[in-house]
């Protein structure tokens, strides 16, 4: 009785453990994400409606650019392209500079800044809000080099002063289209892709989308929640 009374004294305790190491975990998990905000807000100029190239001639001249100046680029240009790719373009419904598949909109638009990337921008990460047009810094620092290695090493991911990083939440999609909804989330960054290559272009900036990183490497550089996956990685400057 005495063994059978200690054996099950020992397996509570180890329970206990498990649990307690299960709850400690999940505690930091959620410390990780308090921690890193900083509530610190920067609303972006708003973006031109009309430019000087049109859309024929920034299609005819659209090209993966892999060699920069070293030029930071100002927060107008940082508007303009993180307007491209996800901002409001119907006030009163809500939708967006690229379409959607049932306007669910699974993506999200970080944005790394090196240091003297940006003119009056610290560098570090931060997120894109299209409704309030804003960025707000969700990590200090210059991550450039780190996101070159999560990038195996692409030598423009380094010297870029800016990189944008895509991510996707799947659910968003998929809880209504099911399965199918993975497609149209991959559709999705396609078309986003586009309109930062083509506004990147017709703003005398070059990009190129990357394909080719370590996914949990990137998804950390960012902040990115759980449930957030890397899709691509655009490197941005000003065109040599």
């Amino acid at each position: 009785m005495q063994k059978i009374i200690a054996g099950t004294v020992v397996l509570i305790s180890i329970t206990a453990v498990f649990v307690y190491g299960a709850i400690e975990i999940k505690f930091k998990e959620e410390e990780k994400y308090e921690e890193k905000k900083i509530n610190k807000i920067i609303k972006l100029p708003e973006p031109s409606k009309k430019g000087k190239m049109s859309v024929e001639e920034a299609i005819q001249k659209r090209r993966s650019i892999r060699d920069y100046l070293d030029k930071p680029l100002t927060l107008k240009d940082i508007s303009q392209i993180l307007w491209a790719a996800q901002g409001i373009t119907d006030p009163i419904r809500k939708f967006r500079a690229a379409p959607s598949a049932g306007a669910t909109y699974p993506l999200e638009i970080y944005l790394v800044v090196k240091k003297g990337g940006v003119v009056n921008l610290s560098e570090g990460v931060y997120r894109y809000d299209p409704f309030t047009h804003s960025i707000e810094l969700i990590k200090e620092g210059d991550f450039s080099y780190e996101l070159y290695i999560a990038c195996v090493n692409q030598e423009w991911v380094l010297k870029a002063p800016v990189k944008i990083v895509i991510t996707a939440v799947y659910d968003r999609t998929t809880k209504r289209y099911g399965e199918r909804g993975i497609r149209y989330v991959h559709m999705e960054a396609g078309h986003v892709g586009q309109n930062i290559y083509l506004q990147a272009t017709a703003l005398n900036l070059g990009t190129v989308a990357v394909g080719a990183f370590f996914d949990n490497m990137v998804e950390e550089i960012v902040n990115a929640k759980p449930n957030e996956r890397a899709l691509y990685v655009f490197p941005i400057g000003y065109r040599r």
